[in-house]
Order: structure tokens, then C-alpha cells, then sequence
């Protein structure tokens, strides 16, 4: 996807609000939407970054704990998805890691963390997935709040 598309889709994918119940029905959402492909995922989301949902299903591990709060902390400092960032360095001939001035320890632009964005507000909050690839996370987390919106 390009960079347009990207923005676009993030353009899209808004919510009229956000509360602590619609945390644990996204959170639900995305975990039946991995079982149903037989996957093991884990699921991450905060609102102001206090943590309101996190599994880790069968078959993931303290990594990918690891993995989705160095891609939240992607979408906490940019307000745009942790692939749109990756794809924003990678446009520009470079990585996040060897251009940004942020420590890849705890930062990663890679696919898998995409703002909660409120409608005439902005951005709130982070919904992540960990341990696929870098696109499959994405595109789980984004198939996730499509049925989670109904779009």
C-alpha cells in the first residue's frame, strides 16, 4: 500500500467513541478473528495509555509482549500506524531504526499497531497485534476494527 492509501485507511477506520467495554469487544473481535484462521496472536489496546485490554493467546510468548509495546510507542510519538511510519522512512530511502532518532529497543515501525482515532478529535489510544509477520499484523488489526466499526 502507499503511503496514501495508508493515511487514507486510517482516514477510514475512526471511532464515534471509545470506551473500556469497546476495548474488550475489539480485543474479543480480534482473537475470534485469528482463531477463525487458526492463528495465535497477541492483542494489546490502550486509551491514553492505560491499558485496557491484553491476551496473549496459546502458542505466543513473553516476545510478543515485547513486540506490541515497541510498535504502540510507534503510534503514541507519530499518531499514524506503525506500517504507515515504516512505509514513510522506507519512501524516503531510509529505516525508523537507522534514521529516527528514537532507540529501536523500544521503538519499532513495523506493521501491527494502528491509532484508535476519535472522530473530530484525534488520537486516543493504539490497538496492537503481535506475532505474525509484520503485514499479517497489520492486516489483522485492521480487519479487526473493520468488523469492530461493521465497515
Amino acid at each position: 500500500m502507499s503511503l496514501k492509501q495508508l493515511e487514507q485507511l486510517e482516514n477510514e477506520l475512526q471511532f464515534d467513541r471509545f470506551t473500556n467495554e469497546d476495548a474488550l469487544t475489539l480485543g474479543l473481535t480480534l482473537i475470534n478473528y485469528a482463531k477463525e484462521n487458526g492463528k495465535s496472536v497477541a492483542v494489546h489496546i490502550e486509551r491514553n495509555r492505560v491499558p485496557l485490554f491484553t491476551h496473549l493467546m496459546d502458542g505466543t510468548s513473553e516476545e510478543n509482549v515485547f513486540w506490541f509495546f515497541r510498535k504502540k510507542r510507534v503510534v503514541d510519538h507519530y499518531n499514524h500506524s506503525s506500517h504507515y511510519i515504516a512505509a514513510r522512512f522506507e519512501e524516503a530511502g531510509t529505516t525508523h531504526d537507522k534514521s529516527s532518532l528514537l532507540s529501536s529497543s523500544e521503538y519499532q515501525a513495523v506493521g501491527g499497531s494502528f491509532p484508535i482515532r476519535i472522530k473530530n478529535a484525534g488520537v486516543i489510544g493504539s490497538v496492537t497485534v503481535a506475532g505474525l509477520t509484520p503485514q499479517m499484523d497489520h492486516d489483522y488489526v485492521v480487519e479487526g476494527i473493520k468488523r469492530f466499526l461493521n465497515k
